[in-house]
């Protein structure tokens, strides 16, 4: 057994939470022992929902394990039942109750509550939080459905003649990234070209809602990791087609609208052109010419990785040096878009592994989860969040979608900021010692003298040394310091762990301005 810090996943029935949270009506019982109880802290401390989510847990102890902890598990669903009320009661067990195996769905379908009882079979050691969210809905969608099946052979109704074709947008979640704003985006979207959205879950809806899904004429699958089981299902019953492509990016958007009037059977020509949309012209402008090649790191669930090395490549011209995931079912995606930008792919939920990955890479930014902005402070590299797993700021009070034409324009600044930072940064550091810039220069609006007496602030980084296998310390003389200093800092971490490579294979003690420029050559050529 492996021990970890963090983890991109959680357990499955992490994924049946978030269905549970997504909804109305729904609630969710675990059997669980006490201590396993934190689905408030997940929901309201990092989601910064206004209510609890819907989980109620038997909460055993380790002095009942003797007992008969079946009784348990039935009180606490009549008690969960005659307390909320819910129209879908959803009941599975945590890791650590799945090993005394009492079984607690066959339990509650026995005891004939007049509701829904959904029994969720979430194996722990083998699946983690994604599949038990997309299995939660799948089997929510299935269990509420199947009883509306239509026969073998008989055929969908037509839609009435000039009505505004349906869709279903399938996938968005709690604890999702950018889940709700992507909706109105999407929404409007649709709209712009004569689609109405007929249900929008799991997010924001009831099990009425559910049994509503067959009235649209298609789904669109907008979170395949959470709703690609669901969409497979009802495209095999009831016959609804399901728009796959995922409108993240300039290039993606126009594809998703194409697939729409494709399946829909409309004329969405009008749209090619993202009138709303500034991120073309920024991507092509003088002013971020200097983004070009820019060497990009990508790790993340498979959705929005594969998106953003489209957007990286593609649409801002940086060069992608490193792809993966942690998502292991959607292994395969993630290796197709591999092969395409001629990178290895990173299939792994080990960050120390990603860590590994990303310095070995060398990259100048890095996008990825709130890990990967941990593992680039660390290296010293600017970084963009672009995936759950999510800190608490990835939940922006502001409208910020990652989809359609505006999910764009988002996009562009969220990644392009943090080089604009270290250009800028640079800059400040070139013109340091300029009379006009100097930091004891008094500043212009402030009249002569102002800045009189100001003591002068020493940014000298600390000189970094390396231990070699003789015992003998590796030095940076001062002057190769100072010149070390010129680089901008968000390649520099770089610069100086080549020289230091150079200057150890050739038995240097201490690095000089010639020895800089010397492994400069000869990395450069």
């Amino acid at each position: 057994m492996q021990l970890t810090l963090w983890s991109y996943e959680g357990p499955p029935h992490i994924g049946a939470m978030r269905v549970a949270a997504s909804m109305d009506g729904v609630h969710l019982v675990l059997h669980a022992p006490q201590g396993d109880t934190y689905a408030d802290l997940l929901f309201t401390m990092i989601e910064r929902r206004g209510q609890r989510p819907p989980v109620s847990y038997t909460s055993f102890q380790a002095r009942e394990l003797g007992s008969d902890t079946a009784e348990l598990v039935k009180n606490t669903i009549q008690e969960t039942y005659d307390r909320f009320k819910p129209q879908v009661l959803l009941v599975g067990e945590s890791c650590t109750a799945e090993l005394i195996q009492d079984q607690p769905g066959p339990l509650a379908q026995g005891m004939g509550l007049p509701i829904p009882v959904l029994s969720l079979e979430l194996p722990a050691y083998a699946r983690k939080e994604n599949w038990g969210a997309n299995e939660t809905f799948y089997q929510l969608i299935r269990g509420l459905l199947k009883s509306r099946v239509p026969a073998p052979g008989s055929e969908r109704e037509l839609r009435a003649s000039g009505a505004r074709p349906l869709a279903n947008l399938l996938g968005p979640s709690a604890l999702g990234f950018r889940c709700r704003d992507d909706v109105i985006e999407v929404t409007r979207l649709l709209d712009s070209i004569g689609v109405d959205v007929n249900v929008v879950a799991p997010l924001g809806a009831s099990p009425a809602d559910l049994l509503r899904i067959p009235e649209a004429d298609f789904n669109v699958c907008l979170y395949p990791e959470l709703a690609d089981q669901a969409c497979h299902w009802l495209e095999r019953m009831f016959g609804q087609p399901t728009v796959r492509t995922v409108p993240i990016g300039i290039g993606a958007t126009r594809e998703f609208l194409a697939e729409v009037g494709r399946v829909a059977g409309l004329d969405v020509t009008h749209t090619q052109d993202p009138i709303w949309s500034r991120m073309p012209w920024y991507s092509r402008s003088v002013d971020s010419t200097y983004l070009t090649g820019k060497r990009v790191f990508i790790f993340g669930d498979a959705t929005h990785a594969v998106a953003a090395a489209r957007i990286a490549s593609e649409e801002l011209g940086f060069t992608i040096v490193g792809l993966g995931t942690y998502a292991r079912e959607f292994a395969r995606d993630v290796r197709e878009a591999a092969k395409i930008h001629g990178v290895e792919p990173l299939i792994t939920d080990d960050y120390l592994e990603v860590e590994s990955r990303v310095a070995e890479a060398h990259p100048e930014l890095v996008l990825g989860t709130q890990m990967e902005r941990h593992i680039a402070k660390r290296l010293g590299i600017p970084c963009a969040v672009i995936s759950a797993p999510v800190h608490i700021q990835d939940f922006p009070s502001r409208y910020a979608p990652q989809m359609g034409f505006e999910g764009a324009n988002v996009i562009f600044d969220t990644w392009v900021h943090p080089l604009m930072m270290g250009l800028e940064e640079h800059l400040i550091t070139m013109f340091r010692e300029d009379f006009e810039f100097h930091d004891g220069a008094t500043a212009s609006h402030l009249g002569a003298g102002a800045g009189a007496g100001r003591p002068q602030e020493s940014r000298s980084e600390p000189v970094e040394t390396t231990d070699r296998a003789d015992d003998s310390i590796m030095t940076w003389a001062p002057e190769a310091e100072q010149e070390l200093k010129k680089i901008p800092f968000f390649v520099r971490g770089k610069a100086r762990r080549n020289t230091e490579r150079f200057a150890q294979e050739r038995g240097i003690l201490t690095i000089t301005v010639e020895t800089l420029y010397d492994a400069k050559a000869h990395f450069g050529r």
